[in-house]
């Protein structure tokens, strides 16, 4: 039985239709709608400014030399950030950084069990005069025991907890179960929360 394709926002998909037949002016509109979540990813996932801008790119080049196998069983959406999450990891696999990542993004709470990610406190702008000193000190233990996670656990936590993506979508993203997804990011967090240490477990 064939897959029903994933319903898609019409215009994106009249821009997807052009593409097909071979009118490459639809292709800035797309990469105008999504680079800068590419980059974010990218940058979150490979911990390095320029590095990121090359493989924004690179998934973009990539995404429309293969265009003729995107069937549409997913959005482009889907299928653009499986094609640079891809790259940033293998990237990352490669260049094994160490230096620490901006995490200049918003946090995100679980959705079962709300308050339970370790990245929750970076969701808080609102930080209170006399934590303002410490804040500085916090991000760097963050952003240093995030790089210290291996790439798959990195990955689904700057997914979820600072991209914001949906359970479903990093299911279709990475091309795995739902249920994998989230014993990923469980794992992931004790992980990272064990990095942290005792200081944090009440942040």
């Amino acid at each position: 039985m064939k897959a029903a394709s994933v319903a898609i926002p019409f215009e994106e998909a009249a821009l997807l239709e052009q593409c097909r037949r071979g009118d490459l002016s639809s292709l800035g509109p797309l990469i105008e709608k999504y680079q800068d979540r590419v980059y974010n990813v990218c940058w979150r996932i490979c911990g390095n400014a320029e590095d990121a801008a090359d493989l924004t790119q690179d998934a973009f080049m990539k995404s429309f030399e293969a265009f003729s196998k995107f069937a549409g069983r997913s959005g482009f959406y889907t299928w653009i950030f499986r094609i640079a999450v891809n790259l940033a990891i293998s990237h990352r696999r490669k260049q094994r950084l160490r230096h620490c990542m901006p995490l200049d993004g918003d946090g995100a709470a679980d959705d079962e069990g709300r308050g339970s990610a370790p990245l929750r406190w970076l969701a808080s702008p609102e930080e209170a005069p006399d934590h303002r000193l410490t804040q500085a000190e916090r991000h760097e233990q963050v952003s240093a025991a995030l790089s210290s996670l291996d790439e798959e656990h990195r990955t689904v936590l700057v997914l979820r907890d600072l991209e914001s993506f949906d359970y479903q979508e990093i299911s279709e993203i990475l091309e795995i179960p739902l249920g994998t997804v989230k014993s990923k990011l469980h794992r992931a967090r004790l992980a990272l929360k064990e990095r942290l240490g005792p200081a944090f477990a009440t942040a």
